[in-house]
């Protein structure tokens, strides 16, 4: 699940886009624990608490829909919003993956998961598919049609990944570094771990003194911007990690937020829906 960062200093400018990722946020993080649906009038609700325009929420809504994510139903005057089943789905693997996310794997048997890929030039959409859920897995890549991972758990996902772009001779490995160059220089290259240990630094200074003066919005605010680590972070361990890394820091602050806003946000969410 792919999201756009959002800073609560800063208003967001409206557009579509913009209020894609919020209403997105807002789905996984309300609409699918709670069930059931929502009208039109919550979400606008919401947004605009974020600074998004009505007219850009109505243009989310129906993008959404658009998509098969979600259907609509008239309830008197006013539109009730459901998510399809494969909204569902969608955002159940996101939440387990965003909710779950550690930013860091806590034990590593030193093996590394190893897959070979080469896609042509011309084929755009299977080399779209292969990076993108490749790295949404977790996956670097240092060098042209070689990918890596620390999580040796994610070689059946992988073998997925290459299915479903169609690399009929990909190959996926399990190996261990045995001589050569350094690990710290070829981590180095295929993921830039110094944007994002940035990106880190910037939630913390976002959310550690944070007061939830409206929880509904800053609930959102925040899972919305802890949503994108899970794709940027290959959640490496902590050997393979530089000096002062923020990423536990950040995991446990989130996790701290998140529980002491979430009851009243909810509330606020059943409230308007």
């Amino acid at each position: 699940m792919e999201s756009l960062p959002v800073s609560a200093s800063r208003r967001h400018a409206g557009g579509a886009e913009s209020a894609r990722g919020l209403l997105l946020t807002v789905l996984g993080e309300f609409v699918l624990p709670t069930g059931g649906g929502a009208l039109t009038s919550a979400f606008i609700d919401v947004l605009g608490r974020l600074g998004v325009e009505e007219k850009a929420t109505r243009q989310a809504l129906t993008r959404t829909a658009a998509d098969g994510l979600l259907s609509s139903a008239r309830a008197g005057r006013r539109t009730q919003w459901r998510l399809t089943p494969t909204a569902e789905r969608f955002l159940t693997e996101g939440a387990e993956r965003i909710y779950g996310f550690e930013a860091g794997q806590r034990r590593w048997d030193g093996q590394w998961l190893i897959v070979l890929a080469r896609v042509p030039e011309t084929a755009r959409a299977a080399r779209h598919l292969l990076r993108t859920r490749l790295t949404w897995a977790g996956f670097g890549t240092p060098a042209p049609g070689v990918w890596i991972s620390t999580h040796a758990d994610r070689a059946a996902e992988a073998a997925s990944v290459l299915a479903s772009a169609g690399v009929a001779d990909g190959q996926v490995f399990l190996a261990s570094h045995l001589a050569g160059g350094s690990l710290a220089a070829m981590v180095g290259a295929a993921w830039d771990l110094v944007e994002v240990d940035t990106a880190y630094a910037e939630f913390l200074a976002e959310f550690a003194g944070a007061a939830a003066g409206d929880p509904l919005a800053r609930t959102v605010q925040l899972v919305h911007s802890w949503r994108r680590f899970p794709r940027i972070d290959p959640a490496l361990p902590p050997a393979l990690l530089p000096a002062g890394w923020h990423g536990k820091a950040a995991a446990d602050l989130f996790r701290r937020r998140r529980d002491a806003w979430h009851t009243a946000a909810r509330e606020e969410w059943q409230r308007l829906r």
